[in-house]
């Protein structure tokens, strides 16, 4: 629920020291003011925090409203006050009170106590959501570790909080409900573990909980491990708490939480409430009240798009900086990696701490092991060390890597590399996978986008030719020395090779063969001269655009391209003579060996939901910060993407001119 928007009056730093919060309240058609608000203005606040009396008292003097300010319940991967906690991703903003004051209502209550909680798309929404998040791994903050693992199942878990917490004082409690909540829970399971789990903060050394080594004993123990809240919950028989928010991820877990003070969560037939609240009397299923707190209720707001958003694009966001997060937050070694790349690759696996290059690869390998860091490499490199292998992403950029244009989306694969049949990779695994809630209906929409705006791995335009009349072909070129045909191609390796066999194949139908862009411009080997390729092609659609030729033809022929993949996304059959990441599915005519474990059978929304969603890391190079594909999509759209500079293009011209010799420079990609 979004307030009226206004003016509104602010008496504290808070507003004025975090930019994202000024453009939340901006989006939600609220502007911000010093000075004494006139009848028609409103006094903005913090909550109830003790910075909030200032701004009260005005409020009084002047006789106007309030609008209580507070974190949306999904906020970053930080805590707001870590020295990274950066500004959140939702807010309530509320006339009427704040969520988690039980003595007066909230915006948050009276939908929870009056809207019709009824319809089925809602409740899908809901529902979809909340399987989302579990599935994510997602939740308030998110700087824990979901690789920990929780205690041996079958404990009694209690939430910890900060002490002088707002919502403990105006949630009906206080420090010593802490004490009895612990001691109703020995009481109530005397033969169980109990496991008291510390705050986010407290974990931080930002602020003190309740509970410390005092209060462990023969069977209680103090988790002060970063680990997962939903995989703490799926552990847990038993749930207590006080008000915090993981009581109310607890009622999303299936459990019936029991409750030591009165928080927006209780009071719906949802938990066991030691101090009952008699004005709610409702009674609500979790999905009711998921579809109020995350979706009817926050003013949710893009930081990319800098505008309001809805939930599930809060979720889309919150999950490309958690991942970012969980991939980074060691920091790396990186080696191998060209000049131009380095800055690039700082500000995509940069972001938490920033990346070290040190060559040579051996070098980089000690120095990775000395400091707890990942080896980062470029490509293929060989090393029998554990590595983190980059390649740029199937959404690129507009323009060519070879004319050194930086990426928006890149490919960190623990495993292997998805050109290299010869092993597993992270793609292989997650195509073989089902997409996660929500995941096959949003893919269906990324596509969908992509489809419209016409995009491909490097949208460099290009007209469509005339074509010849008939059953065409396109037939893709390729850089011969490109590591995906060396890894992948099999016993068709060469351009040549391929128009040979695509006419030797279909001797009455039109193959169009189009140039790799990278070949045309004179940067990479591959050429073949247009007198041989007539002999077999009957057009070569040179400088063309790709996917005007796809829309055009009636099928694809490639050894690797990922032409092959992005034709799958607009229907047209595909035949490979190589083992690109896209074939062996059953989605593709494989003329050429692929790997035997590739046994899973998913359709074309999982193939690109691993392909464009799941594996790939995408940067926004406008709000410099990681984003989901949607964002890249419409950044190449719109032409909001980054040119290489002077520098960067007499460098690709000069590579260009030595392109026959690049095994010198390649051979320590």
């Amino acid at each position: 629920m979004q307030a009226p928007g206004g003016r509104l009056f602010c008496y504290t730093a808070g507003f004025l020291r975090d930019p994202g919060l000024r453009r939340i309240l901006a989006a939600a058609g609220w502007s911000l003011h010093f000075g004494l608000p006139g009848p028609q203005d409103r006094v903005v606040v913090w909550g109830r925090s003790p910075y909030a009396r200032r701004g009260e008292a005005v409020a009084r003097w002047r006789g106007v409203g309030i609008v209580r300010i507070e974190d949306a319940f999904l906020r970053s991967v930080h805590p707001g006050r870590a020295r990274r906690g950066g500004s959140p991703l939702g807010l309530f903003i509320d006339p009427i009170g704040v969520h988690y004051d039980a003595s007066a209502p909230s915006a948050l209550e009276h939908l929870l106590a009056t809207a019709d909680l009824d319809d089925p798309a809602l409740l899908a929404r809901a529902e979809e959501g909340i399987a989302r998040l579990r599935a994510l791994d997602l939740s308030k903050y998110n700087d824990f570790d979901e690789r920990l693992p929780a205690p041996e199942p079958g404990y009694v878990l209690v939430v910890d909080q900060t002490r002088g917490d707002a919502s403990i004082r105006h949630g009906g409690a206080n420090a010593d409900s802490f004490r009895q909540m612990l001691a109703a829970a020995r009481r109530d399971h005397p033969d169980a573990r109990i496991v008291i789990r510390a705050h986010p903060e407290t974990r931080a050394g930002l602020r003190p909980g309740h509970f410390g080594p005092d209060d462990a004993d023969a069977r209680t123990v103090l988790c002060t491990d970063p680990i997962s809240p939903w995989r703490l919950l799926d552990g847990a028989s038993a749930v207590y708490a006080v008000t915090s928010q993981l009581g109310y991820e607890a009622i999303l877990a299936g459990h019936r939480p029991v409750l030591f003070g009165q928080p927006f969560y209780a009071g719906w037939g949802l938990s066991q409430d030691i101090a009952p609240l008699p004005r709610r009397g409702r009674h609500l299923t979790p999905a009711q009240l998921f579809a109020v707190s995350h979706i009817l209720a926050p003013t949710w707001f893009d930081p990319c798009r800098n505008r309001p958003c809805s939930f599930e694009e809060a979720v889309d966001q919150l999950e490309a900086e958690t991942r970012a997060f969980r991939m980074d937050r060691a920091g790396h070694i990186a080696t191998g990696i060209r000049l131009w790349k380095r800055r690039p690759l700082q500000h995509v696996f940069g972001r938490e701490r920033p990346l070290r290059f040190v060559e040579p690869p051996a070098r980089a390998m000690t120095a990775a092991r000395a400091s707890g860091r990942s080896l980062l490499v470029w490509g293929n490199l060989a090393t029998d060390a554990p590595v983190l292998r980059v390649e740029d992403g199937f959404l690129r950029s507009r323009g060519l890597g070879a004319d050194l244009v930086p990426p928006l989306s890149l490919i960190a694969d623990a495993r292997g590399i998805y050109y290299d049949p010869a092993r597993p990779s992270d793609l292989e695994a997650l195509i073989a996978q089902e997409p996660p809630p929500g995941g096959r209906a949003r893919t269906e929409r990324l596509v969908t986008a992509i489809r419209a705006a016409g995009l491909s791995k490097y949208n460099l335009g290009g007209a469509l030719p005339d074509l010849p009349e008939g059953h065409r072909i396109l037939v893709p070129g390729q850089v011969e020395d490109d590591a995906s045909i060396r890894l992948g191609a099999g016993r068709t390796c060469t351009n040549l090779a391929l128009l040979t066999l695509v006419r030797a194949e279909n001797p009455h139908s039109v193959i169009i063969f189009k140039p790799h862009p990278d070949v045309e411009a004179g940067l990479r080997p591959g050429r073949i001269p247009s007198d041989e390729a007539l002999r077999y092609a009957d057009h070569i659609a040179n400088h063309a655009d790709p996917i005007a030729l796809i829309e055009a033809v009636d099928e694809v022929w490639t050894m690797t391209s990922l032409i092959g993949f992005e034709a799958l996304l607009r229907g047209k059959p595909v035949t490979v003579t190589g083992a690109p990441f896209y074939a062996g599915w059953g989605l593709t005519r494989d003329l050429g060996p692929v790997p035997e474990r590739r046994q899973a059978r998913p359709d074309l929304m999982a193939l690109a939901h691993a392909a464009l969603i799941a594996c790939p890391r995408y940067y926004d190079p406008v709000s410099r910060r990681p984003c989901p594909p949607e964002v890249v999509v419409e950044r190449l759209s719109q032409g909001t993407v980054p040119h290489p500079g002077i520098a960067n293009r007499m460098l690709a011209k000069l590579q260009g001119l030595f392109a026959a010799y690049a095994w010198v420079w390649r051979r320590q990609r």
